[in-house]
């Protein structure tokens, strides 16, 4: 059964870390493409960040540039999203999703792209 499983979320201050991880179950990993998205109370699910499925490609949303980075170990099934210098604004539920996309060149971003997805975990940037 395809699952895909978002862990690492919590309560950080402005300006701290969080990794967050997704992990895959029941699949060949090695085959997918994985992307992160956000949504915000009230707002649209937008992309992060997405991997090819070898990892060689990342895209990246204008807003996380410099400060998010997407990685993947595929021998454990799993892909990271490292958060640096968290702003209140990063504030939402995170989901990882996942479609077959294999080579080193990452899908388009959008959430319509992708087939399957996590719960979602919350991430909370407050002081």
């Amino acid at each position: 059964q395809f699952q895909l499983v978002e862990s690492g979320g919590g309560l950080v201050q402005p300006g701290g870390s969080l990794r967050l991880s997704c992990a895959a179950s029941g699949f060949t990993l090695d085959y997918y493409a994985i992307g992160w998205f956000r949504q915000a109370p009230g707002k649209e699910r937008e992309g992060v960040s997405c991997i090819s499925s070898n990892g060689r490609g990342t895209k990246y949303a204008d807003s996380v540039k410099g400060r998010f980075t997407i990685s993947r170990d595929n021998a454990k099934k799993t892909v990271y999203l490292q958060m640096n210098s968290l702003k209140p604004e990063d504030t939402a539920v995170y989901y990882c999703a996942g479609r077959y996309y294999p080579g080193s060149l990452p899908p388009p971003l959008g959430y319509a792209e992708y087939n399957y997805w996590g719960q979602g975990t919350q991430v909370t940037v407050s002081s």
